[in-house]
Order: structure tokens, then sequence, then C-alpha cells
């Protein structure tokens, strides 16, 4: 059974997840760490817990997710795995974090992408890939059938979905890929969102005015 760690790191207040299983083998997904403690900090917990990473995941590129990148693939010598259609944001980060005031060097390492429906095995456990654009032009889902769980990204929040002001970002394509690509799953899903609490599918249907509208349209 995957074990959770969940870290809240930089000023955006941003999700890093970091999974694991009983060999002690682990997932990075989204390293935001921005500041030298942050990188420590996530360091440290990974060296203390004896875990080794053999997989690193962003479910988008935008800078909050991302400002690890760099420590996380230098470190431990791994490519990211992104969906092809987030390398143009990924390109954009130093101009993007710029703009935000947060000075932040491009991406160097090796990228691997991602497609709809790939399987990514990770010791005896598997994650599906659900390609969620709207948020960002190539978002994506790891889902996790078994354990009836997903990292999410900034597709659904705790009473709300992702913005979709950014550059690259769909209205119409955030409403299709919740309605196709997330609603059909078990309303038990436990979804780990990229900002703020972990909640679940049947939650988010009940309690949440866009995906009721998405639901009723």
């Amino acid at each position: 059974m995957l074990q959770i760690k969940c870290f809240c790191f930089n000023a955006f207040q941003e999700n890093t997840y970091v999974l694991y299983n009983a060999k002690k083998e682990a997932i990075i997904i989204d390293p935001g760490c921005y500041f030298s403690a942050e990188k420590v900090q996530l360091k440290n917990w990974i060296s203390e817990q004896g875990l080794t990473p053999t997989l690193f995941l962003n479910t988008h590129c935008h800078l909050d997710h991302v400002f690890g990148n760099n420590f996380i693939s230098e470190t431990y010598q791994l490519p990211v795995h992104i969906h092809a259609n987030e390398q143009m944001v990924l390109d954009r980060l130093p101009e993007a974090a710029a703009k935000w005031g947060v000075p932040t060097e491009a991406y160097t390492g090796s990228i691997k992408y991602l497609e709809q429906d790939e399987l990514i095995p990770f010791g005896e456990d598997t994650f599906k890939v659900l390609v969620t654009p709207g948020h960002s032009p190539g978002s994506v889902c790891f889902y996790h059938e078994k354990q009836d769980f997903m990292i999410g990204g900034d597709l659904i929040f705790l009473d709300g979905v992702g913005r979709t002001d950014l550059p690259g970002s769909n209205p119409l394509d955030l409403i299709k890929s919740i309605r196709e690509q997330i609603l059909p799953l078990p309303e038990t899903l436990t979804i780990y969102s990229g900002h703020g609490p972990e909640t679940t599918l049947g939650r988010e249907k009940r309690n949440n005015p866009y995906i009721q509208h998405i639901l009723n349209n």
C-alpha cells in the first residue's frame, strides 16, 4: 500500500507530494520547493525515511509546481515526466517567474512525455495517466485505481476548480476534462489537489458549485 506525504511549499502554498511503497521506493510529484530551506526540508525528510526516489512527475508546469524541478532532477538523477503540451509552459518558466517576482532558472534536466491512458508502473503499483487540459494545456492527473485516489494537480479543489485566466488555459477544455475524465470515476475517489486539503469526488459532486454546474449542463 502506498503512503502519501504532502508538503506545502512556496508563497503560492503549493502541495508537493512524495508517494512511497514498502520497498522504500518513492515518487516525487510537483516539487514546489523554492527556498533553500524548503529544498533541505524535502531532501532531509526523504533521507530520514530511507527512501530512494525512482520516479519524478509533474501534473502541469505552472511555476509554483516546478520551482524544484532542477533540484529534484539533479539530486536524484531523474527525468521529469510531463505531457508534451506542457513543454511550452515549462519553457516560459523564467519569463513567468519574473512577472511574479520570483526569479527562477529554466529547467535543464531530461524530459519524458506522457500520453492519455498511459500506465506508469511503480513497483507493484500502477498509475493511469488522465490528460485533463483546461487549467493549463497539458495538465494530467495520476489515477491509482486500486487505492482509489488520484494526484490531480490544479484540476479540482475543495469547493473549486483550477483557474482558466492564465496563458494556455481554456474553460471549455476544463469542463470537458472534468466531465469526461473525472466524473465517471467512483464517488469514493480521494482527490489530492495541488493546493489545499484533499477531498473526495462524491463530496465535490454534492458541494462544489462548479462541479454541480457541469453535472447539470
